[in-house]
């Protein structure tokens, strides 16, 4: 992950990491029409997408905190891939935090 992420100051807000990784939801919209269910593009570092997907399946089993979020998205209905798609989001922000202050990740529960 880190060979493809490079400098991390590159990016200025962890969305533009997301987008880097291709990972932020797509947007339909036209007139008043704003569409709720929109699909993760697909534009973005493929070899990131893929280590950060791999990596949120391993951390929603190990680490409490990930796996309570998995937990909270997986009772909100959502397919378990799409769960582990937000999981993926989480762990790119904390990722893009933990570079850019040059910080361990402490697990709070």
């Amino acid at each position: 992950m880190l060979a493809e992420i490079g400098d991390i100051t590159h990016f200025s807000t962890p969305a533009k990491l997301l987008a880097f990784a291709g990972m932020e939801p797509a947007t339909y919209q036209s007139g008043n029409y704003s569409s709720t269910k929109t699909p993760m593009v697909k534009r973005g570092s493929t070899y990131l997408r893929w280590a950060v997907m791999q990596a949120a399946r391993l951390v929603s089993m190990r680490d409490a905190t990930f796996a309570a979020y998995m937990a909270k998205k997986r009772s909100e209905g959502k397919h378990f891939n799409v769960a582990r798609s937000h999981v993926g989001k989480k762990l790119l922000r904390v990722i893009f935090y933990l570079l850019k202050n040059n910080t361990a990740f402490v697990s709070k529960i």
